[in-house]
């Protein structure tokens, strides 16, 4: 779980974030929308201790994130960045084995019983075919995955994506975000990510958090948050909706 009260941020003395608050639950995915700028990423960066609020509280599994050590926050916290540009040509089962560091003694080494987390994990994503293929030369939505695996070889309780469909394509943006959210549900992870389309946010959200200007605009199940008028305000564009049972699809009014 994540609790959030009050928090306020500001960078060489300008606010970027004020007055937020917000919690987001095991087994749900909650997604921060709204449009650049409005303080989505600087957001998740304050909740992996990347910057320190001027103001305000953050929880942590029941844990205030000040208390935290390094080690503790990555065993508890674990995190794919918006992009991820590797220096060396890891093969795919070492950059998911590499989110065993944590749950390893100083000088350890991996064990077999690691080794088979990750054999695990590589089956569980279904990419067994690309485990010994140099991370480097694999494609932008294979990456995704295998940055999920990382992440999930952690074993954390929280989990924080940054624009996770950044580069896919129409499939592969499916794929990924059905994939956190079965994980959301299956793992009781605390799932909180970033995306820029109302629209997917609406597919697989259970909780959206509109940000506009560094303050949350709106909160709370995405009919409720998604809706043309939010989105006319935050976005300054025209907006309709079409409708089809209970699911409805936002896009710009042209003409």
């Amino acid at each position: 779980m994540i609790a959030v009260a009050d928090l306020a941020l500001s960078l060489n003395g300008r606010p970027i974030l004020q007055q937020i608050a917000f919690q987001a639950q095991p087994g749900e995915v909650t997604v921060l929308l709204g449009p650049n700028g409005s303080g989505k990423t600087t957001l998740l960066l304050c909740l992996c201790a990347h910057y320190r609020p001027g103001q305000g509280d953050i929880q942590i599994c029941g844990q205030e994130l000040t208390s935290l050590s390094y080690r503790r926050l990555a065993q508890l916290v674990a995190v794919v960045p918006q992009d991820h540009h590797p220096v060396f040509p890891y093969q795919v089962r070492e950059v998911i084995l590499l989110g065993r560091i944590s749950r390893l003694g100083f000088f350890s080494q991996p064990t077999s019983a690691d080794d088979e987390i990750v054999d695990d994990i590589l089956k569980l994503l279904n990419i067994q075919q690309l485990a010994d293929k140099p991370y480097t030369r694999i494609s932008g939505g294979e990456r995704q995955l295998v940055l999920i695996g990382r992440c999930l070889a952690q074993e954390p309780q929280v989990l924080l994506l940054d624009e996770p469909t950044n580069h896919l394509d129409f499939k592969n943006q499916f794929v990924i975000l059905k994939l956190i959210k079965d994980l959301a549900r299956e793992r009781q992870l605390t799932v909180l990510l970033t995306l820029h389309d109302p629209n997917m946010a609406s597919l697989f959200a259970d909780q959206v958090i509109l940000l506009a200007q560094g303050r949350i605009a709106a909160q709370g199940p995405p009919q409720e948050v998604i809706t043309a008028a939010h989105m006319a305000a935050i976005y300054h564009l025209e907006v309709e909706m079409l409708r089809a049972g209970t699911r409805h699809l936002l896009y710009p009014k042209i003409g």
